[in-house]
């Protein structure tokens, strides 16, 4: 008896932890408060541990390993935490891929673990095993096989660190199901072993800050280009101070939509293949252009040597392969945009002379506005989005959108005017992304309106988490504009290929518009309506109601908002509606599409 209980007492001083239970308390020592994970035979060690850290740490279940994925994403988006997503081995961490892939292109902070089979079976095809690391390498910012259960603790801190620093990105962690089991005398001050890795750049020398304030002093028609970079480097303050010191008129991407109020008078709102008319002729017109936090996505620049043409470029970015990589820069800073916006904003002054620059970028807004038919008496995407817009101003509202048509009218129309509450797969334009990703900001901003904007087409590919929303307690809203047809193909098709339907109409197949050439009226609807929206969601649990008339909408937003739990309300719009303006893909702002 004496033999065991010493043992017990040298296991305590020790702390004798086995792999599963020494990776769940570095989750709760990282600040990790909600994680989203899938149980399977590999991974099931590390849940019985999720299990004994419950007080700490509060564990979703997802309906399925993309949607777990997509709402870490969700809670990393909207509170610039690290998001944590669990699967098991096999097909449970290849559902993981597609967001992984989405979160590497839009530089989110990630740590996604996955089961994996005991090491002694790695390589022999056994059941469920993938080689994770392998799939994944061009996809993350790092990742691990863990093998020795005692590295464990330096590899949840430089998971953490990697995933959060520098640029943002994905990590993976996969641990085999022997590993999990192990048990070791934990050593938690191992200092972490990241040779090269160097995510902070030095401090911008004084001279470079001081190129960028005389650059914008001697211009006579500059502008400002912030991206995403803005919101991940927590300087939309900064950025939002550089404009009123300068009075430059401003457009960002769609991934730094929020990073400036787009209420403001000097917002030229978002620019690139939909974006604003005069955004897009402002930076063509420039004669600086001031990229700060962006990367000059050919969704943005169309054809590259065409786009702002005329203009000196100042460059900041923090990831200097970023910079003169597809734009060559008179001045590229690589530096945090924080730091540099800082410093710039202690000596910046106005340009000397752009009154009439700031009044033709006005009068661009003017005679180029986001518009539609608003005598139409059906419901309009726009409209309806428009339309939340102002029901929702005064509310503390994230917004999340699928991909597609109603991802950019909601760029458009709903004036965002703080960062991370827009929430869109921007890089890869994931379809499914909108309902899961809301899931995750609810999670994270319990009494925080959250509406997915959705397409009928996106909305199905994760469809299955309404279940997730009701039984877990997360009041998502669900603004579903129901076209019955993949818009944003279908608008291709109008313009690019004699309107003739491909595999683009998502009902029966004996409806005429499943196949052939298409003379249906621009205010078409598709009357054989497929599936039951409402339906389906009631079957989970959720509200639901559907709505086509334009005066029924408002007081249907009303119940939408005031139910306790997750809501869907399906909005029957037309399908033939087309995302104007449009600049063709790899074309110039002289072949922009208006009408």
């Amino acid at each position: 008896m004496s033999t065991a209980k010493s043992t017990t007492k040298a296991a305590t001083d020790t702390q004798l932890m086995t792999g599963a239970d020494i990776l769940v308390k570095s989750l709760v020592d990282h600040g990790v408060d909600v994680l989203f994970a899938y149980p399977g035979g590999c991974s099931m060690p590390m849940h019985q541990a999720l299990t004994r850290y419950g007080h700490s740490l509060r564990t979703i279940l997802p309906r399925h390993e993309q949607g777990g994925a997509f709402a870490a994403q969700g809670y990393a988006r909207s509170t610039g935490k690290v998001g944590v997503v669990m699967a098991t081995s096999g097909p449970g961490a290849t559902n993981l891929v597609t967001a992984i892939a989405d979160a590497k292109l839009d530089s989110i902070p990630l740590v996604c673990i996955t089961g994996q089979v005991p090491t002694g079976a790695i390589g022999s095809d056994a059941f469920q095993e993938t080689p994770m690391v392998e799939v994944c390498r061009g996809i993350t910012k790092h990742h691990y096989l863990v093998t020795h259960v005692e590295d464990l603790p330096r590899i949840m801190k430089e998971a953490f660190h990697v995933a959060s620093t520098g640029r943002p990105g994905p990590v993976l962690i996969d641990m085999p199901k022997d590993v999990q089991l192990s048990t070791v005398a934990v050593d938690w001050d191992v200092p972490m072993n990241l040779p090269g890795y160097q995510p902070d750049p030095k401090p911008v020398a004084a001279e470079k800050v001081k190129q960028i304030a005389a650059a914008i002093r001697r211009a006579r028609r500059p502008i400002i280009y912030a991206g995403g970079g803005i919101i991940s480097g927590e300087a939309s303050e900064e950025l939002r101070e550089l404009v009123a010191k300068t009075g430059i008129p401003i457009t960002t991407t769609v991934m730094g939509l929020g990073a400036y109020p787009a209420t403001d008078k000097l917002s030229m709102d978002m620019l690139g293949m939909h974006g604003a008319a005069y955004a897009n002729y402002a930076v063509n017109d420039c004669d600086l252009l001031i990229a700060l936090g962006v990367r000059f996505d050919d969704r943005v620049t169309g054809k590259i040597e065409a786009f702002a043409k005329d203009a000196k470029i100042v460059h900041v970015d923090i990831d200097s392969s970023e910079l003169n990589k597809i734009k060559s820069a008179h001045i590229p800073v690589c530096g945090d945009v924080k730091q540099v916006l800082t410093e710039l904003n202690q000596i910046v002054e106005p340009p000397e002379d752009m009154g009439d620059w700031v009044q033709h970028c006005m009068d661009l807004k003017a005679k180029y506005p986001f518009h539609f038919d608003d005598k139409f008496d059906g419901i309009l995407q726009q409209h309806a989005i428009q339309e939340l817009c102002d029901f929702t101003k005064s509310m503390d509202t994230y917004i999340t959108v699928g991909v597609g048509q109603h991802q950019m009218w909601a760029a458009q129309f709903y004036k965002f005017t703080k960062p991370r509450t827009w929430l869109s797969s921007s890089g890869l334009g994931t379809m499914g992304f909108g309902l899961p990703a809301a899931m995750g900001v609810q999670a994270a901003n319990p009494n925080s309106l959250v509406v997915d904007i959705d397409g009928d087409g996106s909305f199905q590919m994760n469809i299955q988490e309404l279940a997730t929303c009701f039984c877990e307690e997360l009041p998502v809203k669900v603004l579903l504009l129901n076209n019955q047809h993949l818009g944003m193909v279908v608008q291709w098709e109008d313009r690019f290929m004699d309107r003739n339907r491909a595999h683009t109409y998502l009902g029966p197949i004996h409806h005429e518009e499943a196949s052939g050439k298409s003379d249906a009226d621009k205010f078409a609807y598709a009357e054989d309506r497929y599936p039951d929206f409402v339906a389906i969601a009631k079957g989970y649990g959720c509200g639901a109601s559907t709505v086509r008339k334009k005066s029924d909408l408002r007081a249907a937003y009303q119940e939408m908002i005031e139910h306790k739990g997750p809501y869907l309300l399906d909005v029957q719009v037309p399908y033939q509606e087309h995302v104007l303006p449009m600049i063709p893909g790899g074309q110039t702002v002289e072949d922009m599409i208006l009408e």
